[in-house]
């Protein structure tokens, strides 16, 4: 079910892409000459005449008249002049082209290699972001240029074709034309000189053009453009709706052998008619050899060009690997190649095709002969460098048996040691830890030999007498061999092992160092020093400035030049979201590796990698590791920026919320004393006469009273400003504790003359080194909010006492409580519960204030529940030592 959504999603965005603009005609051909220019410009003037915009980006015409009048009326973009080896040469200006923005677009020669100095290596790379610029693009190409075609075609042909296009950007065209002509026709035509001159037609004819490669040919094209049909036909049936069998994975299952790239296109031809997904799968078993190692990287890189997915996976047994995957990954089909067994293992049933055989019944199992390509893997496992390497190495396993042979003679005649068989087992050991299998073979041939002639009687011959001397010495040589294939195998594992550890202790420390990091530019450096102290390399993370422009914010271990070309891969790489640069056929002239950081939808960048320029394009392990490092840093930079922008939003509702809370306080809190003020002042003027004496001193004490209420107010604002912008200062002054309590409840009786206030003093003087206004206007804020919520018949209680190094000054109320969600809301600006601050004339003000300024004097405001009924407001602040004391 899963599967098949998947496929109907893969359709339905293919369908929109060709509804976006991205549309690609190739007009495929079996051979040159059969007439693709020829027909790509018919059909450009056919769509000129229907009014279309076409445009010619760059057509090869051969000297060919018919094809060059077909050019006429058509506009010709300017081509780009590029001087390469003492020459002057005219290439397709894709800068133009993006600029001019046709509808219609005709570029020759899809598998053009360009010539050093362009964005692109390839001219099919030229029309993919033509495509993605929303341009329809006709282009033409031969089928032996078809990647997954490159073996099939140097067997038909005898001819190696090194210029391909990839088979998944063929999965691009939305038409594939067929420009057919018979090989008998196409001939003579190539004998008329209508192809090639007359010099290079007669080369051509004895070599490519034989009739039997055009046949071949021509199948190949037939089929390739069947097979596009049949693609066309799923997608389209998918997109509709319609039911289309699963799409089991296919799996390419390579060992580094010569024929893998071999096997890789295979796999790639065999999924592209059944419409499914592939896969190239290598087992590390440790202790892979640079030649192996190099042959898979290659086909890997194929992989990814052909559209497939590379997995590296690691452990002992290669068919176990092998199935566990495919189990996990749904595989329908495991391809591998038929390569050279072991005699023993065959009979016994251990090779890896009986393996999959026999534990894969539910897998349909291919196996693909390739002789010739294994006869051309024992030659290239014969190169120079590698012979060098040998030697070294069997000189390495010669001096150790040397050596055990000169202890065993020592042990013999000093020590007296019975069983000799062990010194020679550990040269054995010692040399297979430390080489390949064949070097360890040949050591314990030599320790075999050794052990016979010298120590085994009759000595000095190879002759044995004894027949349990037979037995010891052939079991020896068994031991040996066993020993030494155990010994290559777990020195192979270990290097597996430790470069699995590397990575993963690489990116776990990237993980902690990155979630340390509190922002983008410290996420950046952090990253910039990882990637350079694991690979050993230069490294630069670069992002866009106020002026859109991509500039290096973190460099390691130092910073570096970036040339132009490097900063033209950058910003492809990041525009288009891939890989730019060195080790890439996108401006590959840079010198660094670019890999884009975030996602489609959101650019965060992009990171230069620097390799020593005598270095070669990573291998697997180092280039998996660095993509997953920059993938990490990606993610990061993306937490980071949605945690500044929930910041960000809560700041803006934080103050709208304010904003709010500040227009109703002032509505309310400054508008109700005014409009007494106003009535009694109104009354005053008015009745003045009439009035009796009591009642115009009630006016006038009512006036009084609601300037002093304005007065406070306004203080209160005056007061958070200085605290919001840390203008508060302080004056401090050696005072009484009990002195400003006092001084605070004097007020508060005069503001409410009917509350009580009950004062629980210590017996003993607190000194305080406090400024003493501030705390009392503290205080006061807080006997205010108590009176107005306590009962009149209920006292409020004043405790103060000394506990632990600091002063505690407890306000018990009898009033209704607060909610313990709710206690520390009422210390926020305009808290307007009507159970905390803000009661029938607060402000909302009074507790924030007043934990702004004892915060300033290193002290504390909690509210704390009563035992019965009521609230305490405690408040705490730090006793210093005495004057003329040493704290």
């Amino acid at each position: 079910m899963n599967d098949d959504r998947d496929a109907r999603a893969d359709a339905l965005l293919n369908a929109a892409k060709d509804e976006d603009g991205q549309r690609l005609k190739i007009f495929l051909g079996a051979s040159p000459g059969v007439g693709k220019t020829f027909a790509m410009l018919s059909a450009a003037r056919e769509l000129r005449r229907q009014g279309l915009d076409v445009v010619v980006g760059l057509v090869e015409t051969h000297g060919r008249t018919e094809t060059s009048a077909l050019l006429e009326g058509v506009e010709v973009l300017p081509t780009r002049s590029v001087h390469y080896a003492g020459r002057t040469f005219q290439e397709f200006d894709l800068e133009g082209a993006l600029a001019r923005k046709p509808a219609v677009i005709l570029v020759d020669e899809l598998v053009h290699a360009n010539l050093p100095g362009g964005r692109h290596a390839r001219r099919w790379q030229d029309i993919a972001e033509l495509l993605e610029a929303g341009i329809e693009v006709y282009t033409a190409m031969n089928v032996q240029h078809l990647e997954s075609l490159n073996d099939q075609v140097r067997r038909i042909t005898g001819v190696a074709v090194r210029e391909t296009v990839p088979d998944a950007f063929l999965d691009r065209a939305r038409d594939i034309v067929l420009i057919d002509l018979p090989p008998r026709e196409l001939i003579a035509r190539l004998r008329q000189g209508k192809v090639y001159v007359p010099e290079t037609a007669a080369v051509a004819l004895e070599a490519f053009f034989s009739p039997t490669n055009l046949a071949a040919l021509r199948e190949l094209a037939v089929e390739t453009v069947a097979t596009h049909v049949d693609s066309d036909l799923r997608e389209s049936m998918l997109a509709r709706g319609g039911v289309m069998p699963v799409r089991r994975r296919i799996v390419a299952a390579i060992d580094g052998a010569a024929q893998s790239e071999y096997l890789v296109r295979v796999t790639r031809r065999i999924a592209d008619r059944r419409g499914a997904p592939w896969s190239v799968v290598f087992v590390d078993r440790g202790g892979v050899d640079a030649g192996r190692r190099e042959r898979v990287d290659a086909a890997m890189r194929l992989a990814r060009r052909l559209g497939g997915e590379e997995v590296i996976l690691r452990g002992h047994a290669v068919a176990d690997e092998l199935l566990a995957w495919a189990d996990r990954e749904g595989v329908g089909q495991i391809i591998v190649g038929r390569t050279r067994e072991r005699p023993i293992a065959r009979r016994l049933g251990f090779s890896l095709t009986q393996q999959l055989l026999r534990r894969g019944a539910h897998l349909e199992l291919t196996i693909v002969a390739t002789p010739v390509e294994r006869a051309s893997a024992r030659r290239r496992l014969r190169s120079a460098a590698e012979a060098k390497g040998s030697r070294r190495e069997y000189g390495m396993a010669t001096m150790a048996t040397a050596v055990a042979m000169a202890l065993a003679f020592v042990a013999d005649r000093f020590l007296s040691v019975a069983n000799l068989s062990l010194i020679f087992l550990t040269a054995v050991l010692f040399v297979a830890a430390r080489t390949r299998m064949a070097v360890a073979v040949y050591t314990a041939l030599l320790c075999f030999l050794g052990y016979n002639f010298f120590f085994a009687p009759p000595r000095y011959t190879l002759v044995i007498a004894n027949a349990d001397d037979v037995l010891a010495v052939v079991l020896f040589l068994v031991a040996a061999l066993v020993c030494s294939r155990l010994a290559t195998r777990l020195a192979g594992q270990v290097n597996s092992l430790r470069a699995a550890q590397v990575r993963g202790r690489a990116l776990v420390t990237l993980g902690q160092q990155l979630a340390t990091a509190t922002d983008g530019a410290a996420i950046r450096e952090v990253g910039a020093r990882a990637l350079a102290r694991t690979l050993d390399i230069h490294v630069a993370v670069l992002s866009r400035n106020e002026a859109a422009e991509l500039v290096p914010a973190a460099s390691a271990p130092e910073p570096f030049a970036l040339s132009t070309q490097d900063l033209a891969a950058a910003d492809w790489s990041e525009m288009h979201a891939e890989p730019a640069g060195r080790f890439t056929d996108t401006l590959h002239a840079a010198s660094s590796w670019m890999l884009p950081l975030g996602s489609d939808l959101r650019r965060a960048g992009v990171v230069a990698l620097r390799f020593p320029p005598a270095l070669g394009e990573p291998d697997a392990d180092r280039r998996g590791l660095a993509l997953a490092m920059v993938q990490d840093i990606g993610q990061a930079l993306e937490r980071a920026r949605l945690a500044a922008e929930l910041e960000g939003a809560r700041v803006e509702g934080e103050t709208e919320r304010l904003r709010s809370a500040l227009l109703s306080s002032v509505s309310h809190d400054l508008r109700s004393p005014l409009a007494s003020m106003i009535g009694s002042a109104g009354t005053l003027l008015d009745y003045d006469r009439q009035l009796p004496e009591h009642e115009r001193r009630e006016l006038l004490e009512a006036i009084l009273g609601e300037g002093q209420r304005l007065d406070r107010y306004i203080q209160n604002l005056l007061d958070m400003t200085r605290l919001g912008h840390g203008a508060l200062k302080l004056k401090r002054d050696w005072v009484d504790a009990g002195e400003i309590v006092a001084a605070a409840v004097a007020r508060m009786r005069k503001l409410f003359p009917e509350s009580r206030v009950d004062m629980q003093l210590p017996q003993d003087t607190v000194l305080l080194h406090v400024h003493p206004a501030l705390i009392e206007q503290a205080l006061f804020n807080i006997l205010e909010n108590a009176a107005r919520f306590s009962p009149p018949s209920e006292p409020v209680r004043v405790v103060v006492r000394g506990e632990a190094g600091r002063l505690l000054v407890d306000v018990i109320d009898r009033g209704p409580g607060i909610p313990e969600d709710e206690r520390e809301r009422i210390f926020d600006m305009f808290h307007s519960v009507a159970r905390g601050d803000r009661g029938k004339q607060g402000t909302g003000l009074g507790l924030a204030i007043c934990r702004g300024m004892i915060g300033a004097h290193g002290g504390s405001v909690e509210a704390l529940p009563n035992a019965g009924v009521g609230t305490t407001i405690r408040v705490s602040l730090p006793l210093p030592a005495p004057p003329g004391q040493s704290p």
